[in-house]
C-alpha cells in the first residue's frame, strides 16, 4: 500500500501488475480490499490495478470539504492518476465508486479506454431515494455509525448469501467499522446532490460494462436496466442470485467478466486505431 497527500489529505492506494492500468473504485461503506481477487485476475493477464481507498474510507483522510460532493471524490482519484503519471486508463466503480467514475469520464473524457459500472448507474437520485438517504444520515447522527453498517452490510446481499458466507459479512462489518462517521456521512451528502449523468454514457466513444444483480434491493435491476440502451457500445450482464455485491456473491463470474471485457476494449481500441 502506498499514500499520496494532497492538500494535507493522505490517500492510500496499491498500484501493482504490469499492462494498461484498470483503475477500480470501490463503494460505499467498502475500501480497495473488495478488488482484491479482480486484481489477482487481472495481473495474470498483464494489466496493472490501481486500487484506492476514496476520502473517508479504508487508510484514507476524510475530505477537507465541509459539504463534499461527488466530484470532490473524482477530483481526488484524478488527482492520484496525475500523480502517477497516467495518460489513460479503465475506469470501473462499484455502487458509488461508478458515480464518481462517471464523473471522472465527464470531466476527462480523452483519459478513459473503457468504462464499467458494477452495480452502479448515471440516475439522479429520485426524491424518495434523497429522502431515505437522509434518513440514514439522521440514524448515523442518533445512534452512531456502528449500528448503522451492521443493520445496511446485510442487505448489500441475498439472504441465501448471507445465511451461508456469516465469515464474509462478519470481515466486511468489521472494516467498516473503521470509517468514520462523518466519513459516511459525506458520502451520503455527495450522493444526494450528484447531478444526472446519462449524457456521459449517451456521449461515450468507448466501451461501457454493466453488471446488474437481479436480486439487487439497493439499485433495482429495472432502475439498472433503463441505462443500458444508452451507450452506442455495451456488455450488459445480469446475475442470477445476485444482489448488490457481485465481487462476493459470484466472484469468479465477474472476474472473468472485468477480464473478458478489458480484453474486448483492447481490441476496440486497436480496431479503431486501425481506421
Amino acid at each position: 500500500m502506498s499514500f499520496i497527500t494532497l492538500n494535507e489529505q493522505k490517500i492510500a492506494y496499491q498500484f501493482t501488475g504490469k499492462g494498461e492500468t484498470v483503475v477500480l473504485l470501490h463503494g460505499f461503506c467498502e475500501d480497495r480490499r473488495i478488488w482484491i481477487d479482480v486484481e489477482e485476475e487481472l495481473h495474470r493477464y498483464n494489466f496493472k490495478t490501481l486500487s484506492i481507498d476514496l476520502p473517508g474510507f479504508g487508510n484514507s483522510d476524510l475530505l477537507r470539504q465541509i459539504h463534499a460532493n461527488i466530484e470532490d471524490y473524482a477530483a481526488t482519484v484524478y488527482s492520484v492518476i496525475q500523480h502517477l503519471k497516467l495518460s489513460n486508463c479503465y475506469l470501473l466503480g462499484h455502487s458509488m465508486g461508478g458515480y464518481i467514475a462517471l464523473a471522472i469520464a465527464e470531466k476527462y473524457p480523452e483519459i478513459v479506454r473503457g468504462l464499467g459500472l458494477v452495480h452502479s448507474h448515471p440516475f439522479q437520485d429520485t426524491t424518495e431515494k434523497k429522502l431515505d438517504r437522509q434518513k440514514q444520515i439522521d440514524f448515523i447522527e442518533k445512534h452512531g455509525h456502528l449500528l448503522y453498517i451492521k443493520q445496511l452490510i446485510p442487505k448489500l446481499f441475498t439472504s441465501r448469501f448471507s445465511s451461508s458466507n456469516p465469515f464474509t459479512l462478519d470481515t466486511l462489518i468489521h472494516r467498516a467499522s473503521g470509517i468514520k462517521a462523518r466519513g459516511l456521512v459525506d458520502a451520503l451528502n455527495a450522493m444526494i446532490s450528484r447531478p444526472d449523468r446519462t449524457k456521459v454514457l449517451q456521449k461515450s466513444k468507448v466501451p461501457v460494462l454493466f453488471i446488474i444483480g437481479k436480486e439487487d434491493i439497493t439499485i433495482p435491476s429495472q432502475e439498472s436496466l433503463a441505462q443500458i440502451l444508452l451507450p452506442q457500445i455495451s456488455s450488459i450482464y445480469l446475475l442470477d442470485k445476485v444482489a448488490h455485491m457481485a465481487m462476493f456473491e459470484a466472484s469468479r463470474q465477474t472476474q472473468l467478466i472485468i477480464r473478458n471485457f478489458l480484453m474486448y476494449c483492447q481490441q476496440f481500441a486497436q480496431a479503431r486505431s486501425a481506421f
